[in-house]
């Protein structure tokens, strides 16, 4: 489940609304909440979704549509001043409400509901069934229990819970293990609205178990063309890539964070191996290292096997000196033999039982941290199929 923050700024004056969809901005938000008449504004701070709430009636908004061009948001909510909110009384019948027939017939995109009585809860459902967003703000979720809404219409819709704090963002996101598919934070504090920012990236990313394989042999392999990985982030210490010859087995290569008597720290980089090695990616998936290129999006993983997503900046391809590096894992059907190739110089380290550890000083016998997997691959995708890779 792909995770979103959305930004309520539908209240007070202009420059109050303005310094905060500015801080959304520079957080990284998904989305803004705000008035239609603002639309248009918000597209001047930056290039950012928006989500628009309507005062207009049924019958213009169904004349209308939800519109395109500048004028128009990239999502219609009905809710605000109206039933959703509370400003409305509800209808005996959920049937006869403006809201759900507003959705219904195409003039709103989805719906705002404050969950006041279980009748918004209700409301919210029958709004979740026709609506691409439901967006539910909770006067104390421990009354009115966000689990009954994810359980009954958490695969209906795009559900998204209102949130006054990063702490509150984190509990939505965690509820019933699944969560809400993301947040509405209303909220000015810039600390609070980045830490939800975090919250977000780090609800869906994968956690690895690394392993420890015994290198068996280290030899000078003669020339080759090697990619050096320039990504638009800064890695620390313990952080780098997953590269390898064998897609089952990639070998935990450091970002060069550490000063050198010959070369000056690259904490942006990795110098990752030869062009036809494979480097570990988003959702699992493997590339080759001659495919990567700018904007690209790559995996960055910690010695823990904890992973983040970067931007990949360049890449650099130069005929180096190699080594090819094999080791020895042991699995369920016995020892298997892994390997990789990586420029033969000592600003490229391995994270090893000791720590990181320059590939020029590798001996047979050191223990090295990879990336073990049972699976085969096609195109990247991990497959129940026999390969065999040497």
């Amino acid at each position: 489940m792909k995770r979103s923050v959305w930004l309520k700024a539908d209240a007070g004056d202009w420059e109050s609304k303005k310094r905060r969809i500015t801080a959304g901005l520079e957080a990284g938000v998904d989305w803004v909440l705000v008035n239609d008449v603002d639309v248009n504004a918000v597209r001047e701070l930056g290039n950012i979704k928006i989500a628009a709430f309507t005062t207009n009636d049924v019958q213009v908004m169904e004349a209308e549509g939800t519109g395109s061009g500048q004028d128009a948001a990239d999502a219609v909510i009905i809710g605000k001043k109206g039933e959703g909110d509370g400003t409305v009384e509800l209808p005996k019948k959920l049937s006869d409400s403006t809201d759900v027939k507003a959705v219904r017939r195409g003039g709103a995109d989805g719906g705002y509901i404050r969950i006041l009585s279980k009748g918004h809860e209700s409301l919210a459902e029958e709004i979740a069934k026709v609506g691409e967003y439901t967006i539910v703000s909770g006067e104390d979720w421990k009354i009115i229990p966000l689990e009954n809404l994810i359980a009954r219409i958490g695969d209906q819709t795009e559900l998204v819970a209102g949130v006054n704090s990063s702490e509150e963002a984190r509990t939505a996101f965690e509820t019933l293990e699944i969560g809400a598919n993301g947040v509405l934070i209303d909220s000015d504090d810039l600390s609070e609205i980045r830490s939800t920012v975090d919250l977000r990236d780090s609800a869906d990313r994968e956690a690895l178990e690394l392993e420890w394989a015994t290198v068996v042999s280290v030899k000078s392999t003669g020339m080759a063309d090697r990619v050096c990985v320039d990504t638009g982030s800064l890695m620390h210490s313990e952080e780098g890539m997953l590269i390898g010859s064998m897609a089952r087995g990639l070998f935990f290569v450091h970002a060069e964070t550490a000063e050198s008597p010959y070369v000056a720290s690259r904490p942006f980089r990795v110098n990752a191996g030869a062009v036809h090695a494979y480097v570990r990616s988003l959702g699992g998936k493997t590339r080759y290292l001659a495919e990567l290129q700018s904007g690209d999006e790559i995996q960055i993983v910690n010695t823990e096997g904890e992973t983040r997503e970067a931007v990949v900046g360049r890449c650099k391809i130069e005929k180096r000196p190699m080594l090819r590096i094999e080791a020895i894992i042991g699995t369920k059907k016995g020892e298997d033999r892994i390997e990789t190739l990586l420029q033969n110089a000592e600003t490229v380290k391995v994270a090893t039982q000791k720590g990181p550890k320059a590939v020029t000083a590798l001996e047979v016998g050191d223990e090295v941290l990879v990336c073990y997997e049972h699976a085969a691959r096609h195109f990247g995708e991990a497959i129940d199929e026999s390969i065999i890779e040497k």
